[in-house]
């Protein structure tokens, strides 16, 4: 026992790979050996490899089993190693997933995918963004970054980076480069504007560094303060404090102006705002509104134009980017066609 027992232990500090490979060594060799001891009892090679596995999980169902001196040699040989191999294949196994979660919880992870969307700074907000997002496609992966403690929210495709968004470890662990979008929320608990700011443009001007060409979106507390992000390559603003005040004024002066608004921006229900491809049959805006109107959709913008309804007679540019409101049913007929 006291010869097992060293055996075990040296066996624990054996790399990983080289475990794996030894069972799966020893579990064929050992399929293909019993088959070869004991052919009657043991006609294929599957009813081999069905004993072993049996043997070396200790399930034992009894269906199978040697009657030879030779088989049971490997039986009595299975039952001393290769259970203890197999038992600690399967410790490293659980051992290496609960790694794998408690670093994901503490944000210390690298993540390695394409196409995905980085949330840097948790709010409610962020968490309301993450909601719309994964309600509009929900096989996108979201990577959050902040520096709490634990993560504040994980799923399958929902993982957590631990760090500072201004420097480039944590960036780079969300792997920023091949990133589809980078959201930049202003910090909430910094009250004063002008310090939110501050740390967003800071934040900001490390990503359009690391990777200039991804699409970033950055929340902004004053909108005097965009002028002080042009040396930057940011996409778009969000002014959130006036994007807010302005909607409550609107809703004063005319009674259901953020229902509007609200339905336009929540994909719950109604009517939506999305994007459509351009088709080659479309020439002038005016056969992208008739075409649009006839399937239940309305053409709206090309980007940031709203003015479709005076642009109809234009030619549609090949960098052209149109809108249009419908339901989702109808977007989906569209799409298909």
């Amino acid at each position: 026992m006291h010869i097992l027992k060293q055996l075990m232990k040296k066996v624990i500090h054996i790399p990983n790979y080289m475990l794996f490979i030894t069972s799966i060594l020893l579990v064929l060799l050992s399929s293909i050996l019993i088959v070869f001891i004991e052919r009657d009892s043991f006609p294929t090679i599957f009813d081999g490899f069905w004993w072993v596995m049996t043997t070396v999980t200790t399930v034992g169902y009894g269906d199978l089993y040697p009657e030879t001196v030779g088989g049971r040699l490997l039986a009595l040989f299975l039952y001393v190693f290769g259970i203890g191999l197999i038992g600690v294949v399967i410790g490293k196994i659980i051992d290496s997933l609960a790694i794998y979660r408690k670093k994901r919880q503490e944000g210390d992870i690298m993540y390695k995918g394409k196409g995905h969307y980085i949330i840097i700074g948790w709010s409610q907000k962020a968490k309301f963004a993450i909601k719309e997002m994964l309600a509009t496609h929900q096989d996108i992966d979201v990577i959050i970054i902040d520096q709490l403690e634990k993560a504040p929210m994980l799923d399958s495709n929902i993982f957590y980076i631990k760090g500072n968004p201004s420097e480039k470890e944590p960036l780079e662990k969300a792997n920023i480069k091949e990133a589809k979008s980078v959201l930049i929320f202003a910090d909430d608990k910094i009250t004063e504007g002008q310090l939110a700011d501050g740390k967003t443009l800071l934040i900001a001007s490390t990503i359009t560094e690391m990777a200039p060409e991804v699409h970033t979106i950055v929340e902004v507390m004053v909108e005097n303060h965009i002028k002080n992000f042009k040396y930057l390559q940011i996409d778009e603003f969000i002014i959130s404090n006036e994007t807010i005040s302005s909607l409550f004024v609107r809703s004063a002066f005319r009674n259901g102006m953020s229902s509007i608004f609200g339905q336009l921006l929540r994909r719950s229900q109604g009517d939506d705002l999305f994007y459509v491809p351009v088709k080659s049959s479309w020439n002038t805006y005016k056969d992208a509104f008739d075409d649009l109107l006839k399937q239940g959709a309305t053409l709206v913008s090309d980007r940031d134009h709203l003015n479709i309804n005076r642009m109809l007679d234009e030619t549609i540019p090949d960098n052209a980017e149109l809108f249009v409101i419908c339901d989702k049913p109808t977007y989906q007929k569209i799409i298909r066609g």
